[in-house]
């Protein structure tokens, strides 16, 4: 009975916390950043020891769940970055189709294409409980555990920055296959859509893609994709909106062939050349 207690004890204590901060973090960062500065977009001139330090500074002097997006403020001046045109890819739950579109399309960025973002990707970090400055590097709070999480905060940030930054055409993937493709809870949903800028974006291409094997649940006719094209002409948009993109399918084929889909795209594709010759 005691051991229950004693458990139960334990369990409450460690409610809602997850890994620790990553391991290595100033290297990684610190490195990336000289990655990016020196191979990714040699033209650019960031002092990287100076974003650390910001970065350190905003995330130390604070307890772990009260990082507001507005602590980071001299970070984002230090990274402060032009992003192109005609260029942006916004996406929500379709992470890995996105950057395989990116890489083999070659055109577009995407937040971890900016300095940032690069920067930043797939770490965690927080600062200590206690008084002592320095990172947690036992557990860190989940997201969910604080509006004020330094890791969900910087995100935040960088994301406000990356679609006030919009310009011309800009494409949004969004997964046809689950409920709420278009979830006004996510970072696209809640950040994102309203830091476009209607006067400097001319057109927002909406690119819905189901799983291969299915099931469709939303597309550009049904489902929160509509509530999607209604914020956008609300808000003075002028939108595309497509299910069926050649580009995005084939993608999909190329890692799933024995699809039955494919099979028939594949079909139609050989059968259209060979009436074309």
């Amino acid at each position: 009975m005691i051991s229950g207690v004693v458990f139960l004890l334990f369990f409450i204590d460690h409610v809602n916390t997850g890994p620790g901060t990553t391991p290595n973090l100033k290297q990684i960062v610190t490195g990336r950043c000289y990655e990016y500065i020196t191979l990714i977009q040699p033209g650019f001139s960031y002092d990287c020891e100076e974003i650390w330090r910001e970065f350190e500074e905003a995330v130390v002097r604070r307890r772990p769940c009260s990082v507001r997006v507005k602590d980071y403020q001299r970070m984002f001046w230090a990274t402060l970055q032009t992003l192109p045109c005609d260029r942006l890819l916004f996406w929500s739950k379709t992470r890995e189709l996105m950057h395989s579109y990116a890489a083999v399309t070659g055109s577009f960025w995407t937040l971890e294409d900016t300095l940032v973002g690069f920067m930043f990707n797939d770490l965690i970090w927080c600062g200590q409980q206690e008084r002592e400055r320095g990172f947690d590097f036992q557990s860190c709070p989940e997201w969910s555990a604080c509006v004020t999480h330094p890791v969900y905060s910087l995100w935040k940030r960088a994301s406000q920055n990356f679609a006030a930054a919009a310009c011309g055409n800009i494409t949004v993937l969004l997964n046809g296959s689950i409920e709420n493709a278009f979830n006004r809870k996510s970072m696209f949903g809640s950040v994102e859509l309203d830091n476009l800028n209607p006067r400097m974006v001319s057109y927002v291409h909406i690119k819905v893609i189901p799983n291969l094997e299915g099931p469709v649940v939303e597309s550009c006719s049904k489902g929160s994709i509509l509530e999607l094209i209604n914020v956008l002409h609300s808000r003075g948009f002028r939108l595309s909106c497509t299910d069926r993109d050649i580009a995005l399918m084939i993608l999909q084929c190329m890692k799933n062939p024995r699809q039955s889909s494919c099979q028939t795209c594949s079909n139609s594709l050989i059968y259209k050349n060979s009436h074309h010759h």
